[in-house]
């Protein structure tokens, strides 16, 4: 993911499917390098992993 898309979905009111090697995440937080983040796992609260922003990868759902 690029650093200007990750940047709209934390600023974003709207909720975004975000994964990070297959498992959904949140994006908690830009760090000031802009090439890494935190992560919230999305099924377990209070878990986070600082992340590649390369390795998240947005999810487009099909209804």
């Amino acid at each position: 993911m690029d650093v200007q898309r990750a940047h709209e979905i934390v600023a974003s009111p709207l909720e975004y499917e975000v994964s990070y090697n297959g498992v959904s995440v949140w994006i908690d937080k830009i760090h000031a390098d802009e090439k890494t983040a935190t992560v919230l796992l999305r099924r377990s609260l209070g878990e986070s992993s600082d992340v590649d922003l390369s390795e998240l990868k947005e999810e487009y759902l099909v209804h």
